[in-house]
């Protein structure tokens, strides 16, 4: 929208229960050529909404707030542009209506020129929907179920707006939520990824909210959680339908205070931090069964995304296919090979149940093996069928357990190898052991000094 251009196709709502700061904003900006209606409450907008290109709303009014009205509006369209204003807000009121997804938050007296440039702004961020070469430039793909995916993932990107990303396993969810954070403007702060499901539950709730010195056995330092450790920043909780009940009442109440308070602790520490959440599990009937709690879980899925199984994205196939095989090539330093047309046509029509994670493996398995420059459909077919698919042999899966176990266990001891070793109920010389195995350096744990 550039100056001089007419606003008239543009509505905005305006919602405010004082009539002299609805007849003040209307006047500002009719003059500056928007279509302008209004309402005053909340209950009223909500029938108003309907042709609105934006809603400008109070954060505190009779009735319904501005808070429940943002919610009201995103359960429709998590997308729709909301401007919020407040005469009464503080810091904490401000952070929690971005992370709602409020576009922008202004307070009042707000003064005439900045109300219109912010409208205009984000207007101008609203309308522009055109593909950004800039924005996961690592994903490969060419299907329009990616092209539609990251499309929306883009316009929530520059925001503090909730993710909650679904999809199978192996699907790539942690690398759309690494683009999001990457294209957002805490990309400079930590992203850091949690697999809930991966650590025991007695540990899960000192990795993400810390604990004090002498907060339960083993613990002589104090550790920072990773809620304190991403301030600033994204964290991504992958696996998020595995957190236990008891845990999901505090992560609950750390999104609405945005405070954490580590074990052991009788003081709150402020936290800034955007959540992305994920899971392969269907959480709509987790809360159904009440395993999944139900305000928890809109908390999290203000903005839904889902990532398309394999099977649903085959034309990105054969450029996965050929993106691994450079990727091989290179890693190994060994000439490029390629797919035959029908060992390709075989990749594109198989039904991948373990997804991108599963073709990542069948196409390194047939790279290893093949002893000439092209695969043919043969060695196609046979590392399809040695390639575990949905789920890892059982040793995988114990490996997998016992290092996020022991990187947990690390981090609350922050490197102290007896401690952890008590925790962990090992020897000092078992415990050696089990980190050689790993391949784990306790001492890149050894960044917080004892309190």
């Amino acid at each position: 929208m550039e100056e001089g251009q007419t606003y008239r196709n543009y509505r905005l709502l305006i919602v405010d229960d004082d009539n002299d700061v609805l007849s003040l904003l209307s006047s500002w900006l009719t003059q500056a050529g928007f279509e302008v209606i209004t309402a005053t409450s909340g209950e009223e907008a909500i029938s108003k909404i309907p042709g609105a290109k934006l809603v400008i709303t109070d954060l505190y009014m009779n009735g319904m707030s501005g808070m429940q009205l943002l919610s009201e509006i995103h359960k429709d369209n998590p997308l729709f542009p909301v401007i919020m204003l407040s005469g009464q807000a503080q810091i904490p009121d401000a952070i929690k209506a971005t992370h709602l997804g409020c576009s922008a938050f202004l307070t009042k007296p707000v003064e005439q020129d900045n109300l219109i440039n912010q409208v205009k702004h984000v207007l101008r961020l609203t309308r522009d929907t055109a593909a950004d070469n800039g924005f996961a430039k690592n994903i490969v793909y060419r299907s329009k179920q990616m092209a539609d995916l990251l499309e929306l993932a883009k316009s929530v990107a520059d925001s503090n707006v909730t993710v909650y990303i679904s999809g199978a396993t192996g699907t790539g969810k942690e690398i759309i939520a690494k683009a999001i954070h990457e294209a957002s403007s805490r990309r400079a702060n930590p992203f850091i990824a949690v697999n809930c499901g991966a650590i025991p539950e007695q540990l899960l709730e000192s990795e993400l909210f810390g604990h004090e010195k002498g907060a339960f056995t083993g613990a002589n330092t104090r550790h920072e959680g990773l809620f304190q450790a991403a301030n600033g920043g994204t964290l991504f909780l992958d696996e998020i339908g595995d957190m236990p009940l008891s845990l999901q009442v505090k992560l609950l109440r750390v999104l609405q205070d945005l405070e954490v308070r580590p074990v052991g602790s009788v003081k709150t520490f402020p936290v800034d931090v955007r959540i992305i959440s994920a899971t392969h599990q269907d959480l709509d009937k987790a809360v159904k069964a009440g395993e999944f709690r139900e305000d928890l879980f809109y908390r999290l899925k203000v903005i839904p995304l889902h990532m398309p199984s394999l099977a649903d994205r085959c034309d990105d196939v054969p450029v996965l296919a050929e993106y691994f095989l450079e990727k091989y090539a290179k890693q190994n330093n060994k000439k490029k090979k390629h797919f035959s047309p029908d060992a390709m046509d075989y990749l594109i029509s198989s039904s991948w149940p373990g997804n991108i994670r599963q073709l990542i493996n069948v196409v390194d398995l047939c790279a290893t093996l093949c002893k000439t420059n092209t695969i043919s459909l043969s060695l196609v077919k046979t590392a399809l069928q040695d390639v575990p698919k949905e789920i890892q042999t059982l040793k995988e899966t114990k490996d997998a357990c016992e290092k996020n176990y022991l990187i947990s266990v690390l981090r609350i001891t922050s490197g102290h190898v007896a401690n952890a070793a008590r925790i962990a109920g090992r020897n000092r010389t078992e415990f050696y052991k089990l980190l050689n195995q790993h391949n784990l350096d306790p001492g890149q744990f050894r960044f917080k000094k004892e309190s």
